[in-house]
């Protein structure tokens, strides 16, 4: 095979990585609590919630991320799933890829997050749509960098139910979800490194909740 034709090869494997990660299908709890009664308002558990990212590095390979810092609320009632939303609030600081100089970077560079500039990354839902079962699409606005734009979450419901062996603040009635997207980051003016770093950056957001008045 010609080299070109190899590294075409190449290119086409890494962006449908990156667009459909290996680890996009949520695998299921241990001892999964599934209870119908899953309607209410939720607090997000900081302890428990992480938003993750990878994204194609030098043509080559795969590089990912955390965020460990996030917090917000949502609502969800599968009877009124129009009505469901969600506030989420994700620390540009809190970043973590593992290797301090980088992440020094990313935190302070004017083409990636330029967190004194921009110390927050917000998403706020518009609408909810029931898929059947424990899925659904959680339409809404990022707003990174100083920038937003539409985005489109599938989210998947892990499991819901009293846990009472936990102490507060983590214990009461929770519930977890998985959601994924894509995001162009030159949409949002990240755009350092054009020719080094793909465009498309998968996200995976774990979510633990706990119920307000469990």
């Amino acid at each position: 095979m010609p080299f070109k034709t190899k590294a075409l090869a190449a290119a086409t494997v890494l962006a449908a990585a990156v667009a459909a990660p290996s680890w996009a299908a949520a695998p299921q709890a241990y001892g999964r609590l599934h209870d119908k009664n899953v309607a209410g308002s939720y607090r997000v558990d900081p302890d428990h919630t992480s938003v993750q990212f990878t994204i194609g590095h030098a043509g080559v390979a795969l590089c990912s991320g955390v965020f460990k810092k996030v917090t917000g609320t949502y609502t969800f009632d599968p009877r009124h799933p129009a009505a469901d939303k969600a506030d989420i609030t994700i620390a540009v600081d809190s970043l973590d890829t593992f290797l301090p100089m980088r992440d020094d970077d990313l935190k302070k560079g004017k083409q990636f997050f330029d967190a004194a500039q921009y110390p927050e990354i917000h998403f706020k839902s518009t609408r909810y749509v029931a898929k059947g079962g424990d899925h659904g699409l959680l339409y809404g606005d990022i707003t990174l960098h100083g920038v937003t734009k539409p985005a489109v979450f599938h989210v998947t419901l892990i499991g819901a139910g009293k846990v009472g062996y936990l102490p507060k603040p983590w214990g009461g009635y929770l519930s977890g979800f998985v959601a994924t997207t894509t995001i162009d980051r030159m949409d949002f003016g990240v755009d350092a490194y054009p020719a080094g770093l793909s465009h498309t950056v998968a996200v995976r957001v774990e979510v633990e909740g706990v119920r307000q008045g469990s």
